[in-house]
């Protein structure tokens, strides 16, 4: 019973902190956090539980920092009109934001996003963004 109380306050505190986040950061959490999760609970063999609930947590929140992170990216690249680039502090990881062209008509630009990992590309993505979009995290 005391382990049902446990994972209901757990999720609990995952939906709550999940509501003023938008469908991109929501959709990064869940996936971050099942990967995570799912991961812990292998590694952990004396408590499955306990590794599944903190690779969760962490999986959820590394998967929404990611997504922040192309956000802001893409937004940044938008409004300078020139190449965005972060770096990991160990160099692993790289991400770059490029602008492509502009639709005077929509006022949108597309921006190509690419996502390297040890000098591999794992994303490579071209989005739109566009004036009229608003970038806060509630409405």
């Amino acid at each position: 019973m005391k382990h049902v109380i446990v994972v209901l306050l757990l999720a609990g505190f995952t939906v709550s902190l999940m509501a003023g986040c938008t469908p991109r950061h929501t959709q990064g959490a869940a996936i971050g956090g099942t990967v995570g999760g799912v991961s812990g609970a292998l590694l952990d063999h004396r408590n499955p539980w306990r590794g599944g609930v903190i690779g969760g947590v962490i999986g959820a929140i590394t998967g929404a920092t990611i997504v922040e992170i192309t956000d802001q990216g893409r937004r940044e690249a938008y409004r300078s009109n020139r190449p965005v680039r972060y770096r990991t502090e160990d160099g692993r990881g790289r991400y770059e934001a490029e602008p492509r062209d502009y639709d005077e008509r929509t006022r949108c630009r597309k921006v190509r996003e690419r996502v390297w990992e040890d000098d591999r590309v794992i994303r490579d993505d071209i989005r739109e963004v566009c004036e009229g979009e608003r970038f806060e995290p509630r409405y």
